[in-house]
């Protein structure tokens, strides 16, 4: 067959510039492949040509080539016809044109189709700048790169027949060879979904395998989904974790993106419960692969655009550093409530990160840089005051900044145990109520002793009739006889009645009491009699009638007198006394006696006569 097409090409073109003489005007033929224009190696392609009503018979040639198609093919309706090929190798790619014979001639070519065989090299890796995640009516930066020196690269977009953009290779610091096509901007009416090949200059026709299909997510406003899993975002090494993408909103698709990721796998939606639609995305068996932010996108299928991203979850592998840290606490593993505790992690191995992680807790570990101390690197993580709610299991990693994903081994687990309620942020609150309460407690039982003490202070000062005044027993008449002051040189004088008032000194008490008598004014008519007695110098008469008491005294009586009446002289003398207490007796009668000298004295006349009084109590 092979040297009919060539024959056959060859009088083709030999007959050209005859037909194109004759044929004028005549319209050009329209030719395009089906599936399309790039055909993997071994598959099948259509080739096809459609011309003018008047076309008789159509032509598909390959230029520098020796295939030459069938030159009458089955005339379709429109007349057009279908050139196939069953398995595309590299003798097939090319540059095409058709024509058509009409009666009026041959007519001008078609435009020129290039039918591409893939799968000559390995493929290349699409990627998108700074994310495939993209907002409506915004741009982005599609990354093709390889290992393979290509002198160019050619992106694709699905649904299109012919390459979008075709770009010279460029060398990275990498040392991969790549070429950056810029698109957008973007809108969710169309799908944006791209593949890159690349090639050589000198076979143009001959692509390399197709790089994974990498679709541009059009993010929009709906609302966000949420991506949760129900185990630990600690990922160990051949463990299976699954991903659950969850909204109340009833979502057709669901996207799962990991960030840098070039892939941006999709599931159709489950309603896992009522009133809600989900996807679960399974990851594993773990590997280092898995490590790193994940997002979720609701979508529907009559729409291009996509929700808003779910908030981000870290996926994080442990064992992929050889090193494994050491955890301790202080002040100690049992603590109360409002202390200050720290947790230090330690490494003897580099590591410029840690990561604290409590058991059961839904929020993310918390990092620190590591400082370099004495030949180990460590971290401490403060807990400052400490409450019931920290109490746990901890344990710690270490990680490099440059792939925070990727965990050491785990510490030993460390309990931390917390004693008591936590106070929380009003403990200092309460402590100054209680400290304000017991200050005006304090206050008001200071007011309570100062009016007391008033009140005291107050009864000690003069007032007529509030307390009588009282000798002792024995030393009272207990008849109501008027008692009076007798002078032993003369007859008794006549006995009156009186109101006594007797001033007591406050000191302490002593057996004597002494009386200044003060004579009532004249204008008195009870002839009131004042007597100052000393508490500390009450003299008390003898338990029998007082008769013989003032009858006689004996000389150590009289100096006891003088002394007594020396000292209230003085003491009347002094300013007023630091406590006194008055008394009043109404209706006493005074009687007056001045002691006379013993016999053997008889002739010696008193220094000074004394004056006793009786108070004889009504």
């Amino acid at each position: 067959m092979t040297p009919t097409l060539t024959a056959l090409l060859l009088l083709g073109l030999s007959v050209e510039p005859r037909t194109r003489t004759q044929a004028g005007t005549l319209p050009t033929p329209s030719i395009w492949a089906e599936p399309g224009s790039v055909v993997p190696w071994g598959s099948a392609v259509n080739i096809w040509c459609q011309g003018t009503l008047e076309a008789q018979k159509l032509h598909v040639y390959k230029e520098e080539g020796s295939v030459y198609l069938d030159r009458q093919p089955t005339l379709e309706p429109g007349n057009k016809a279908k050139f196939s090929i069953t398995h595309m190798t590299d003798r097939h790619a090319g540059r095409y044109h058709c024509s058509y014979q009409s009666p009026a001639g041959l007519s001008e070519r078609s435009d020129p189709l290039e039918l591409v065989v893939t799968g000559f090299h390995g493929k290349p890796r699409l990627s998108a700048l700074p994310s495939p995640v993209v907002t409506s009516g915004g741009k982005v930066t599609l990354q093709c790169t390889s290992w393979v020196g290509f002198h160019r690269f050619i992106l694709m977009r699905e649904g299109e027949p012919r390459p979008a953009w075709t770009l010279d290779s460029q060398r990275h610091t990498s040392g991969q060879f790549q070429a950056l096509f810029p698109v957008g901007p973007v809108t969710p009416r169309l799908r944006w979904t791209f593949r890159c090949y690349g090639y050589f200059s000198n076979t143009p026709h001959m692509w390399s395998l197709s790089s994974d299909p990498l679709e541009l997510l059009v993010s929009g406003v709906s609302r966000k989904p949420s991506l949760l899993t129900q185990q630990s975002p600690f990922l160990t090494p051949g463990q299976r974790l699954t991903l659950q993408c969850r909204s109340d909103v009833d979502y057709d698709r669901f996207a799962l993106y990991k960030e840098a990721a070039r892939d941006l796998p999709q599931h159709l939606s489950l309603q896992p419960q009522a009133g809600l639609s989900g996807a679960d995305f399974p990851l594993g068996p773990g590997s280092s692969s898995h490590g790193g932010r994940y997002t979720c996108y609701g979508g529907h299928n009559l729409s291009s655009e996509w929700s808003a991203p779910s908030d981000p979850l870290d996926i994080l592998v442990t064992g992929q550093l050889p090193s494994t840290p050491s955890l301790s606490v202080q002040p100690g593993p049992m603590v109360a409530s409002g202390e200050n505790v720290t947790l230090l992690c330690q490494s003897w191995s580099f590591v410029d990160t840690f990561l604290l992680s409590k058991e059961g807790a839904a929020d993310p570990p918390l990092r620190l840089r590591s400082k370099y101390r004495v030949g180990h690197y460590q971290a401490k993580f403060s807990m400052s005051p400490v409450t019931s709610a920290q109490g746990g299991t901890y344990r710690c990693y270490g990680s490099y900044s440059t792939s925070p994903h990727l965990l050491s081994h785990p510490s030993d687990p460390l309990e931390l145990q917390v004693s008591g309620a936590s106070a929380g942020p009003n403990r200092y609150l309460y402590v100054l109520i209680g400290a304000a309460g017991a200050f005006v407690l304090l206050l008001c039982l200071l007011v309570v002793l100062l009016v007391r003490c008033r009140r005291q202070g107050k009864g000690r000062k003069p007032a007529r009739g509030e307390a009588d005044f009282q000798l002792p027993a024995g030393a009272a008449d207990p008849e109501p006889q008027d008692r009076g002051l007798q002078d032993s040189s003369g007859p008794a004088a006549a006995t009156q009645e009186e109101t006594l008032y007797a001033a007591v000194q406050d000191a302490q008490p002593e057996e004597g009491v002494e009386l200044d008598q003060r004579d009532a004014e004249d204008g008195d008519p009870q002839g009131t009699t004042y007597a100052q007695v000393s508490h500390s110098r009450l003299s008390r008469g003898p338990a029998t009638s007082p008769s013989p008491l003032w009858g006689g005294l004996p000389d150590t009586e009289d100096k006891q007198a003088e002394e007594d009446r020396q000292m209230d002289s003085q003491a009347a003398a002094s300013d007023a006394p630091p406590d006194v207490t008055y008394a009043q007796r109404n209706r006493l009668t005074l009687r007056r006696e001045t002691s006379a000298p013993h016999s053997s004295q008889a002739g010696k006349p008193p220094a000074e006569p004394s004056v006793y009084a009786a108070l004889a109590i009504r």
